[in-house]
């Protein structure tokens, strides 16, 4: 039986290596950082963190070591009060591990990710997930785990009539069936790109885009803009939402905010269109603080936002 406003999301977990500089090196440089924080990370992580603080009964799947960064995504988890039951241990393998590097004149960042054992999830660990899964309202995952493991899960998901979201990120090909067993597709620019060709700076680039992979057979696209906004289309919507107005203070894991308060939204019920609005004032709220999962908004923070914007939508 589905449980209401329960989301299972399968993915990564790595540990935040964070250093803000005045501004990002260039090839064959090394420049003097302002400072240096660790904190929870990976996509997976950070968009259970972010759907559990935004309201939803998270589940998480994902695979860590047998070491100190592994002791910390069990506490973040924890702290959320997410289901760790499926976060899987495999002492052959190290947690992996993002060094994220932020110019703090403009926000922007270069990451790299060592996914480590979060890329080694297994046919029988998610098998073991079979029953979480198919109870769902909601099943997220992204392209940061092992291909294998993100393409079983989603079948099984898809098979149960749970509603299936693909963030597409980091951005890599996968088996063109499985678009059409995608409820919500979630890239962004650049992933967006990556897939159909097609380079998004407008509205109007963003409503080609999101034509092609209707045409591949995803029900909902939603490709988001950064500044400019979300862009949401299916076969009876074609809307650019804005973005609230925030001040911006490091916008690392907006994407994972986003993609968090979407399932969070959309399991509890909420229309595909209120569900962007949504998504949209978590990600708003996560660039106003450092960081990623500790930057994540409460439930109480997202309202007052939505409250205080409403008559911009």
């Amino acid at each position: 039986m589905m449980k209401s406003n329960k989301v299972v999301v399968m993915g990564s977990f790595v540990v935040d290596l964070m250093m803000r500089a005045d501004r990002l090196p260039v090839q064959g440089e090394t420049v003097k950082g302002n400072s240096f924080m660790t904190g929870a990370g990976g996509k997976g992580s950070n968009q259970g963190v972010a759907a559990a603080k935004s309201g939803a009964n998270v589940v998480m799947i994902t695979k860590i070591g047998a070491d100190g960064f592994g002791e910390i995504a069990k506490e973040s988890f924890r702290s959320c009060g997410m289901n760790t039951r499926y976060v899987f241990t495999d002492a052959d393998y190290p947690t992996g591990a993002a060094l994220i590097m932020v110019d703090e004149n403009t926000s922007q960042n270069k990451i790299v990710v060592t996914i480590g054992a979060s890329g080694k999830i297994t046919h029988d660990d998610i098998e073991y997930a079979r029953g979480e899964i198919e109870s769902a309202a909601v099943f997220l995952t992204q392209l940061e785990s092992n291909l294998d493991a993100v393409v079983n899960a989603i079948n099984i998901a898809h098979n149960a009539g749970v509603a299936v979201i693909l963030n597409p990120a980091p951005a890599d090909r996968f088996p063109q069936q499985l678009y059409s067993k995608i409820d919500i597709f979630t890239p962004n620019e650049t992933e967006a790109e990556f897939f159909c060709g097609i380079k998004i700076e407008t509205e109007e680039d963003a409503r080609a885009a999101a034509a092609f992979f209707l045409d591949k057979g995803v029900k909902n696209c939603i490709i988001t803009m950064g500044k400019q906004g979300a862009f949401l289309m299916n076969k009876d919507i074609s809307r650019l939402f804005p973005p609230f107005n925030v001040k911006v203070v490091d916008t690392t894991g907006a994407g994972d905010a986003f993609n968090g308060g979407l399932a969070a939204a959309y399991a509890e019920g909420k229309g595909l269109e209120d569900s962007v609005i949504f998504a949209s004032a978590v990600a708003s709220l996560s660039v106003t603080k450092l960081g990623t999962a500790k930057a994540m908004p409460a439930r109480e923070e997202i309202d007052a936002l939505i409250t205080a914007m409403e008559t911009k939508y």
